[in-house]
């Protein structure tokens, strides 16, 4: 019987719906699912860890302050785990954190890795992953043991498959000396997680200026969306980093992309091809952004989203 651990990301005492998704992608009939758990929340999150599938819920006690922030005490966590457990594979999202901690161990294990997975295939240990910025799909498959994959975020939607799950706490002896030491985390204003967005509106070099991008706010909000940007958006100061999609920036997968005043540059399609439906919003008709998506509307995006975002915010008709 096949043991596979998923590294479980939570956001405020909260699992993110995307963790939920690995558990979906590693279900099967012929192993058992571990989930590890790092904030100390594991009996908060059993309930939503058994519906989605889950048989071992491994609550991870570190002896270190400060252990569930930092990379290094995690990746750890994650090796002492393996060994404690006999796992042999390992899934985790292509996230911020999980570029931090996976990679380490990895290396810790001297175990193969491949991320930005769009498809995993666990029969085989094969994972489907974008190449060339984003031109192919490549197919990779890993031997060893462990092996060990990442996901982009929402590339598999959570799904209900209850099980009888148990908690188990691991208590991890993490060196007293790391070599990263993490003093605190401060989480940017109106920061928002694009990797975990159903639904993103994103503005590029046709926005102007920042000051335009109250105009995607107000569309946003009337839709329960999420705001992005392109990099020259980025670069021109207009907005945060945190808010660029994009190879440099973040990889999403939503169900629905807006694309206002992009042109669509292949750095930036790399990283939200895989959308489930893709809106362009341009005045110019040969764009490659427009070319790429599934409905495009050639205007004016200042007239356009401002009309938009009207009709969504009237109430129905009774």
């Amino acid at each position: 019987m096949r043991k596979i651990g998923i590294v479980v990301e939570s956001n405020d005492g909260e699992i993110k719906k995307s963790a939920l998704g690995l558990i979906t992608a590693a279900r099967g009939t012929s192993h058992d699912l571990y989930a590890l758990v790092f904030d100390g929340h594991a009996d908060i999150y059993f309930k939503d860890l058994s519906d989605c599938g889950v048989q071992n819920i491994i609550d991870i006690q570190f002896e270190a302050d400060n252990g569930d922030l930092n990379p290094e005490l995690w990746s750890q966590a994650v090796v002492a785990a393996v060994g404690h457990f006999g796992l042999d594979t390992l899934i985790g999202l292509s996230s911020p954190v999980g570029r931090e901690v996976l990679p380490r161990t990895a290396a810790r294990l001297d175990a193969p890795l491949v991320m930005d997975c769009t498809q995993v295939r666990l029969v085989d240990n094969t994972a489907s992953k974008p190449l060339y910025s984003g031109k192919t799909i490549g197919t990779v498959r890993l031997s060893g043991s462990p092996v060990m994959f990442g996901l982009r975020p929402n590339a598999y939607r959570p799904s209900r498959a209850p099980e009888q799950a148990k908690t188990v706490t691991l208590s991890v002896a993490a060196d007293r000396r790391p070599r990263l030491k993490v003093r605190a985390l401060r989480r940017q204003e109106n920061g928002v997680d694009l990797s975990e967005a159903d639904i993103i509106v994103s503005g590029g070099r046709g926005m102007q200026n920042g000051d335009n991008y109250g105009i995607l706010q107000a569309c946003a909000k009337a839709l329960g969306a999420a705001v992005g940007a392109s990099r020259v958006a980025v670069d021109s100061g207009w907005v945060p980093h945190i808010m660029q999609v994009g190879q440099t920036g973040s990889t999403v997968n939503p169900k629905l992309y807006i694309a206002c005043g992009i042109s669509g540059a292949v750095q930036h399609f790399a990283g939200m091809k895989t959308s489930g439906l893709i809106v362009a919003i341009n005045t110019d008709s040969e764009a490659p952004m427009v070319k790429h998506s599934d409905y495009a509307i050639i205007g004016d995006l200042f007239e356009i989203v401002p009309l938009l975002t009207r009709e969504l915010n009237k109430k129905p008709v009774r």
